[in-house]
C-alpha cells in the first residue's frame, strides 16, 4: 500500500510543477516578446516482478511480464518559439522581429544576452538600450539633433539631420540565431543566455537566410494563448485531484486492513 502512496505523491509533485509553468505563462500573457513554456514528464523506473519471456513451465513462456511502475517525474521545460502577433505602436524605437532571430544586448557584466523584446529607448548618450538600460549590440547611437529615426527591414538605422536632404546611416542591427533555441537559459527581464545546449550564436543581416525581418513601430506580443493555457489548467487540476483521491483511497484501504486484522 505504501508503494501506491509514493506513486500518487510523485503525481501530485508533477502536476504542481505543471501548474507553476501554466501560471507563469498566464502571468506573462501581456509581456512583450515572451515565449511560452511547455513541461514534459517521464515515467520512473519499473519494478520487474516477472520478466516477459521467462519460463512459465518447462514448455511455455510468459507472453508478458509483470512490471509495476514507481511514478512520474518532471523531465524538463521547453520554450516554444512560435511567432507572436505583431502590434503596431507608431513608436519609432519599437522594433519587432517577423521570423527567426534575437536582438543582442549587453548585460551589466559585459556578457551578451538575447531577447525578442524590441521596446528600445535612448539613454543619456543617445544609445539604443532596453527598458533596463542594456545596450543593443552592435552599439547604435542616435545623434541628439536627429529629427527622425528610420529602421529598415534589413536592420539599417538612419536618421534625418537638420539641413541634410539625405538620410544619414548611423548603424545596422544584427540578429542572432541558435541551432537549438530551446536550449537557451531564461534569466528574467525578457532575456535569454547562451548555454552548451543552445549552441553558439550565429549573427547575420535581418531578412536573409534564417533571420526574420525587422519591423519598425511595432512590437511582438507574447505567444501565450489564454484559451490553451486555461484548458491546461483544468487538465492539471483534474489530474491533481485524481492523485489526491488515490492517496485518500489508499489510506482508507490501509485503515481497513489495520482494523480488520
Amino acid at each position: 500500500m505504501s508503494q501506491a502512496l509514493h506513486i500518487a505523491k510523485t503525481g501530485l509533485e508533477a502536476q504542481d510543477k505543471r501548474m507553476s509553468v501554466v501560471s507563469n505563462n498566464l502571468a506573462n500573457v501581456n509581456t512583450t516578446g515572451f515565449k511560452k513554456d511547455q513541461v514534459s514528464f517521464n515515467d520512473l523506473m519499473y519494478q520487474s516482478v516477472e520478466q516477459a519471456g521467462a519460463a512459465a513451465t518447462q514448455t511455455t513462456q510468459l507472453p508478458s511480464g509483470m512490471n509495476i511502475g514507481t511514478g512520474v517525474r518532471t523531465a524538463g521545460t521547453e520554450k516554444i518559439f512560435s511567432q507572436g502577433n505583431i502590434n503596431q505602436t507608431d513608436n519609432s524605437l519599437d522594433l519587432a522581429i517577423d521570423g527567426g532571430g534575437f536582438f543582442q544586448v549587453q548585460q551589466q557584466n559585459g556578457e551578451l544576452a538575447y531577447t525578442r523584446d524590441g521596446s528600445f529607448q535612448l539613454n543619456a548618450e543617445g544609445e539604443l538600450v532596453t527598458s533596463r538600460g542594456q545596450r543593443l549590440q552592435p552599439n547604435i547611437t542616435i545623434p541628439e539633433d536627429a529629427e527622425s529615426v528610420t529602421v529598415g527591414q534589413d536592420g539599417t538605422v538612419s536618421v534625418q539631420l537638420p539641413g541634410n536632404a539625405q538620410a544619414t546611416e548611423v548603424g545596422t542591427i544584427e540578429l542572432a540565431s541558435f541551432t537549438n533555441p530551446a536550449g537557451l537559459e531564461p534569466i528574467g527581464g525578457n532575456l535569454l543566455t547562451e548555454t552548451g545546449a543552445s549552441g553558439a550564436p550565429q549573427t547575420g543581416t535581418p531578412g536573409l537566410d534564417q533571420f526574420g525581418s525587422v519591423m519598425q513601430g511595432a512590437l511582438e506580443t507574447s505567444n501565450v494563448s489564454t484559451v490553451e493555457e486555461m484548458v491546461k489548467m483544468i487538465e492539471t487540476q483534474r489530474a491533481f485531484e485524481l492523485n489526491s483521491k488515490a492517496i485518500s483511497k489508499t489510506d482508507e484501504m490501509m485503515r481497513f486492513i489495520n482494523n480488520q486484522l
